[in-house]
């Protein structure tokens, strides 16, 4: 944080107002809007917030039946403080500067179950072992061609997938209602400096994946969550309508994949120099702490009811606990790609995970890997889909499941604190019970309450 009596905002003489920004354990954008004179006076100690910023379900609802953490049992609805990061002041247009934040007590302690410093925490943890780590998120989207309110009207249901429903991917011939919202949304990425490598037209009708650039894992997730604000903001301004469901019907789902790398003084520790052609023993090491606790790390990859219902054999979401080299159909995939490309591809998280936790779960995994010199199963070297019953362990199917194996984990606990831990699983057992408790429950059809809940804003 700028710390000089003269700040990072002092320098946008244009801007009358901030906008605060951070992201809750939903993955939503939250924050407010102060004046000038008001962000001046508290840019340092920060600002106060209700400490149900980080504690009301996607419907605006307290989430009950857990024990809450320290910081939100001294009286009813205790304040918490939002403190800017101004390493990510920006200018998001004339007038108006954007800051992200970290959620802090107001007793001057870090919020320990926020998922931004959580992210910060496992980085710093790295960094302690002479480690840097670069992480590149893919971001996957379905457009309507319906406005918000008219998708909010037909309770997200039966809409019209921008680009019409010819159901192909990499498709270049698109109409141009399609290109002109990629093309604005390509435009508002270069206003505010936002690194983007490509952009195509994925295989759902009306479904697009934005590639962002490498970068240190707190500024991809600072990435992930503007890139998903810019493209929420271009549809609206359309009028359209945009969501990061993780699925939405019949056709293809929606993922955002994280590709990782670690170095150290010498280089990629995962590139093998001896022979580029295989893991090095480090990137096994790093492994091995990934598939120890790849099932208890599966409900930050995949947060919701429906997050489950796009692993689909054969439709590209991994539905077994494997890793492979260059094997697509795996849940963590190996790419050997020369001393500056050679990462790993996490391909479970779906659309609608938190990038702050899932990377820290990742991280964190890998990081116990690493200190431990712990030892993967062997690559799966055939397709991972379609194997029969009870050859190699599944992906959980379900968000109770997935919740469960994260309760009996020890590893994450222990890189990334009780307090990170029960607070999710409180959350995701409250999410779970929501469901089972107001609709009527199919598990083989998607329903109004998951669209409802999740369409607009996870």
């Amino acid at each position: 944080m700028v710390s000089s009596d003269r700040s990072a905002f002092d320098e946008m003489t244009s801007a009358s107002a901030v906008r605060l920004e951070a992201t809750n354990h939903d993955g939503v954008l939250l924050g407010k809007t102060l004046s000038a004179s008001k962000y001046r006076s508290g840019r340092t100690k920060g600002f106060a917030v209700p400490d149900f910023a980080l504690g009301l379900d996607l419907t605006n609802h307290g989430a009950l039946g857990f024990e809450l953490p320290h910081w939100r049992s001294g009286g009813f609805m205790p304040d918490i403080v939002l403190r800017p990061d101004e390493d990510t002041l920006i200018e998001w247009k004339p007038g108006l500067a954007s800051v992200i934040c970290d959620f802090w007590t107001v007793q001057g302690a870090p919020v320990a179950a926020d998922p931004r410093q959580t992210l910060k925490r496992i980085v710093a943890a790295y960094a302690e072992r002479g480690l840097t780590v670069r992480a590149a998120v893919e971001i996957e989207a379905s457009v309507f061609q319906e406005s918000m309110d008219q998708a909010r009207a037909q309770q997200f249901q039966n809409l019209t997938p921008l680009g019409g429903t010819a159901g192909a991917a990499l498709v270049l011939a698109k109409s141009p209602d399609f290109m002109a919202y990629t093309e604005a949304v390509v435009a508002r990425f270069e206003e505010l400096g936002i690194p983007w490598e490509a952009w195509s037209d994925e295989a759902a009708s009306g479904q697009i994946e934005f590639n962002l650039a490498p970068a240190d894992p707190v500024a991809a997730a600072d990435l992930w969550a503007r890139v998903r604000h810019v493209m929420r903001e271009v549809a609206l301004s359309l009028g359209r309508s945009v969501t990061f469901m993780s699925k939405l019907s019949a056709e293809y789902g929606q993922g955002s994949h994280l590709n990782v790398s670690v170095s150290d003084e010498n280089g990629n520790i995962f590139f093998d120099s001896a022979d580029a052609d295989r893991p090095s023993e480090r990137m096994l090491h790093f492994l091995g702490g990934v598939m120890g606790s790849l099932e208890a790390s599966t409900s930050f990859a995949l947060p919701t009811i429906t997050s489950y219902r796009r692993l689909q054999e054969l439709e590209g979401p991994p539905t077994t606990q494997t890793w492979g080299v260059f094997n697509k159909s795996c849940a963590v995939r190996a790419i050997l790609a020369g001393d500056s490309a050679t990462r790993l591809e996490y391909r479970l998280p779906a659309a609608d995970s938190n990038m702050y936790q899932t990377l820290s779960v990742f991280l964190a995994a890998g990081l116990a890997g690493l200190d431990d010199k712990v030892t993967p199963p062997p690559p799966h070297q055939r397709m991972a889909w379609g194997l029969p019953p009870g050859e190699i362990a599944r992906i959980p199917s379900n968000l109770y499941d997935a919740i469960e194996a994260l309760e009996k984990d020890t590893q994450l606990r222990r890189y990334l604190g009780d307090e990170f831990i029960d607070y999710w699983i409180g959350l995701r057992r409250w999410e779970w019970l929501s469901y089972h408790t107001q609709t009527e429950r199919d598990d083989e059809q998607i329903s109004v309450w998951e669209s409802i809940r999740y369409f607009e804003l996870v």
